[in-house]
Parts: C-alpha cells; sequence; structure tokens
C-alpha cells in the first residue's frame, strides 16, 4: 500500500553543516528535488515565497491558486503539492523547530500566530508594492548560504525571523482576528485540541481544562473562527483522518480505532456526514 513520504530537513541539505536549516532558489530546489511534487510531508517548518509563475498548492485538502507574491507557510505534518507553470521563480526555507527555538530562547516559533493549525490559513498573497521588502530578506539568505563567513547561522536565523515579522505584520493586517483578545484562550485550545483530539471529542473537556464555560468557549470560536466549538474539533478530527487514509500505511478500520473511535460502523457513518463520502470511498479518490 502508498504510504506518503514525510521529508526531513536532511532531505534537502545532506551535505551542508547547517543541518537543520535549508534555503534555496525554487529554480535550484526543484533541480535536484523534483520528488516535492507528489504529495509529501514535511517534519519541519517550510517556507515558500513565489516572485515568478503560476499554478495550484494544495494544502491539506485546501487549494491555492499560485501567482506572484504568493507565500506560504507550513507547519510540521501538514501534507501538500504542487503543480506549477514552467517559468516559476521563488525561494524555499526548511528549518526544525529545535533549531529555531533553542537560537531565539525566549522565543517560540509557535509565538507567531501564523503557524497555528485552528485559524492557520497558509497562504498570504503580497502585492507589488509590498514584494520589495521582503524580497530583500531572501535575497540576503540566498547570499550568505553561499558564503562560508563567520557567525553564517546567526545571520541566517535572523533573516529568518526578519521574514517571520514581515509575514506576522501582513497576517495581522489580512487576517484583524490575530489581535484580538481572544486570542490567548483560542491558542491554549489549540494546544489541548492537538493532545487531546483523539481521545477527547467533547468540548465541555475543552472548556473545563481551560477554566471557562462552555457557551464562553463558544463565543471565543465563534468571534474568531466563525464555528462552534464542536465544529473546531469535528474540523481537527477529520483532517487528521484524511492524512491517514491517503497514507494507506493503515487499513480504514484502524484509521478509525487511531482517532478514537472503536465502532467502525459509528465511524463510518461521522466520517460520511462531514464529506459526503465513506472512508472508503475517500481513500480510492486520491491518487
Amino acid at each position: 500500500m502508498k504510504k506518503y513520504p514525510v521529508y526531513s530537513v536532511q532531505n534537502f541539505n545532506c551535505n551542508d553543516i547547517h543541518r537543520d536549516f535549508y534555503v534555496n532558489t525554487f529554480k535550484e530546489h526543484l533541480k535536484s528535488h523534483s520528488f516535492v511534487e507528489e504529495p509529501h510531508r514535511h517534519d519541519s517548518y517550510l517556507m515558500v515565497f513565489f516572485t515568478k509563475g503560476s499554478g495550484l498548492h494544495e494544502v491539506d485538502f485546501d487549494q491555492f491558486e499560485i501567482k506572484k507574491g504568493s507565500l506560504f507557510v507550513l507547519q510540521p505534518g501538514q501534507m501538500h503539492h504542487w503543480s506549477l507553470s514552467e517559468d516559476v521563480e521563488g525561494f524555499v526555507i526548511i528549518f526544525s523547530q529545535e533549531l529555531y527555538n533553542l537560537y531565539f530562547g525566549q522565543k517560540n516559533i509557535n509565538d507567531y500566530n501564523f503557524y497555528h493549525s485552528i485559524h492557520n490559513r497558509p497562504e498570504m498573497v503580497f502585492e507589488e508594492k509590498e514584494i520589495p521588502r521582503i524580497l530583500s530578506y531572501f535575497n540576503l539568505l540566498i547570499q550568505e548560504s553561499n558564503e562560508n563567513a563567520k557567525y553564517q547561522l546567526d545571520k541566517m536565523l535572523n533573516l529568518l525571523d526578519s521574514i517571520h515579522i514581515e509575514i506576522a505584520r501582513k497576517y495581522s493586517e489580512t487576517y484583524s482576528h490575530q489581535t484580538h483578545s481572544y486570542n490567548i484562550k483560542i491558542n491554549k485550545f489549540e494546544s489541548l485540541l492537538e493532545e487531546y483530539f483523539r481521545t477527547e471529542k467533547l468540548p465541555s473537556f475543552y472548556a473545563e481544562k481551560l477554566n471557562i464555560t462552555l457557551k464562553h468557549l463558544n463565543r471565543i470560536c465563534n468571534e474568531i473562527l466563525q464555528k462552534t466549538a464542536t465544529e473546531v474539533i469535528t474540523d481537527r478530527v477529520i483532517l487528521e483522518i484524511k492524512r491517514m487514509l491517503i497514507d494507506k500505511q493503515l487499513a480504514v478500520n484502524e484509521v478509525a480505532f487511531k482517532v478514537g473511535y472503536e465502532d467502525y460502523s459509528y465511524f463510518s457513518r461521522f466520517f460520511k456526514k462531514q464529506t459526503g463520502v465513506s472512508p472508503t470511498e475517500f481513500r480510492n479518490t486520491v491518487r
């Protein structure tokens, strides 16, 4: 059965002394890593910035149009692949969470809202007038990576963080809820959900963990995400089921068990109600 690969940073820079940090122009990246055009995941963070060309980028079963100024940020575990025009140009950055957090100490990569899985939209589009500012950092990163200078990794990580800051500013302008007073609670909800969604499906469990009422949790979710807490939990469960189904490494009943459903019939009905197709039908539709 087909299993979709999970790539580490080392799959891209195995001869590089900075084994947890990879940066390249998109053209050079595709020359030696054409396999990335097939569906796959990363166990690290990925950033792609397109400066020319077009195509489609599918991230966790959502499709995005690629255009000049398109920037994508993916966190570990997200499934993606793309179909690109031959004139595509841009940049690719891949780095590990451990490297980033160890270097910056007090700052954690998850402090940046655009990496959060619940309300993360992986795409932002920089307008023509906005491109030169962020493009300069990518160009400096490429320049630095091609030199063998003292403090090279330090400079590259600080350039990466400058890019993160530019993205964060753009993201907060584009998605105004990022500055909302409910942010702390929604981020904590996300962390709890990542930890417990396989075994805990009731919103009351999360409300209790957050020391708030279920009504308040629903108010927060509705205000920021335009969804109920139950819908947020369901979306996370369905995403994980889809990821495991297309990996095709487990039988469908094993997938059900992995996400906390011992009753296969209930699991199958639940999935079909949410997606319109049975788990087996969904698995058979993916390549």
